[in-house]
């Protein structure tokens, strides 16, 4: 299948304490309370209209620093190998991240988050809001429901960093 190139652009720059993959939250579930800035763009200062209503944001982001991609993976979850695209693992066809972050304030094109799990200096590609009736559907999480591992924190194994492997 041949597709048509897309294009995309940053629009901000998320920063957050977490400066090494190693450490860092895997998720903002397992984030609570690390503070960080989504800075954007003067450009778009006039889009962030409104967002101050909302509790929870998604930013959608580049994994700049993730190793390439790979098909199979062994999340921090589980100690089994599972498809990248059945799981969270940076390691995508596209490195596309996605996190729901908790906003605290808006001052000017900075917005003030918390329960951050990104990396500092991760390019911001878009922001939305989370709207729990829309973004919060119960049912079954495939695999996760009985994964058997308890891992929150990075353990080098989807970066580009010394000793990651990938």
């Amino acid at each position: 299948m041949k597709s048509a190139p897309i294009r995309a652009r940053a629009i901000g720059v998320i920063r957050s304490p977490w400066t090494a993959a190693h450490g860092t939250p895997v998720q903002p579930a397992f984030a609570e309370g690390a503070l960080g800035q989504v800075v954007i763009d003067p450009a778009y200062a006039e889009a962030l209209t409104d967002i101050e209503g909302f509790d929870r944001l998604w930013l959608i982001y580049w994994f700049d620093r993730a190793a390439p991609y790979r098909p199979l993976v062994t999340p921090y979850l589980d100690d089994r190998p599972h498809g990248v695209l059945a799981t969270r693992s940076p390691t995508r066809p596209n490195p596309i991240g996605l996190s729901a972050v908790r906003l605290v304030e808006r001052r000017g094109c900075t917005l003030e988050v918390a329960d951050l799990d990104v990396l500092d200096g991760t390019p911001l590609l878009d922001v939305k809001p989370y709207v729990p009736r829309f973004d919060a559907w119960p049912g079954r999480a495939g695999w996760l429901d009985d994964a058997p591992c308890e891992t929150t924190r990075d353990d080098g194994r989807f970066g580009r960093e010394p000793g990651s492997e990938g």
